[in-house]
């Protein structure tokens, strides 16, 4: 699906996605990543929702963020409890959702200008 959001102040945007991949800024990317406003990182993890683990989501801590966006593929599934506690700890908001809402969602929080970060499982 094409998102029809305009890259705004040199912000990392996400213009589309589809089931394997997510196109930032024009180019598509189809391993996991993580998008901030005004970075990239990609190749996260290899992991998928159901094999997620603490060391997998760790990095995510020391991003400087608000709100953490996981989405999780094409259809929404929860990572178990304990591994979303330390960044209930941290004050860190994070948010599970399906990757089209995890998205959509981050195109507007971004372009709002808040510190927010798109963990995207893909592959």
């Amino acid at each position: 699906m094409k998102l029809h959001l305009s890259r705004a102040d040199g912000l990392n945007l996400i213009k589309a996605y589809e089931d394997d991949s997510v196109r930032v800024n024009g180019i598509d990317y189809v391993g996991n990543l993580v998008v901030l406003p005004e970075q990239l990182l990609q190749d996260w993890t290899q992991a998928t929702a159901e094999t997620l683990t603490a060391d997998d989501l760790r990095p995510l801590l020391d991003l400087q963020v608000e709100v953490i966006l996981l989405g999780t593929g094409p259809r929404l599934r929860f990572p178990p409890p304990q591994l979303l506690q330390p960044f209930l700890r941290q004050g860190i908001g994070i948010e599970v959702m399906d990757r089209p809402a995890a998205c959509r969602t981050y195109n507007l929080l971004a372009s709002e200008g808040r510190k927010v970060a798109a963990a995207l499982l893909i592959a």
